[in-house]
């Protein structure tokens, strides 16, 4: 499940915390909001951030042998 998380403190800062998006997709996210939000100050990627999306394929290939025992 995709969430994003937001503390907002007395002094005006924000934290977000994304987790849920593998990769650097998490940018392409919140960056509509970041601009609104203002000035970003740090960034501490998650372990998501570098995983590897898995895809699957649905072909498997198959292929039959006679064997000359």
């Amino acid at each position: 499940m995709e969430t994003l998380e937001f503390i907002i403190y007395p002094d005006g800062r924000v934290q977000e915390k994304v987790t849920g998006i593998v990769g650097n997709s998490c940018a392409e996210v919140t960056a509509a909001i970041e601009a609104q939000l203002g000035l970003v100050l740090n960034q501490e990627p998650t372990s998501e951030f570098f995983a590897a999306k898995v895809q699957q394929s649905g072909v498997v290939n198959t292929q039959t042998a006679y064997s000359d025992w």
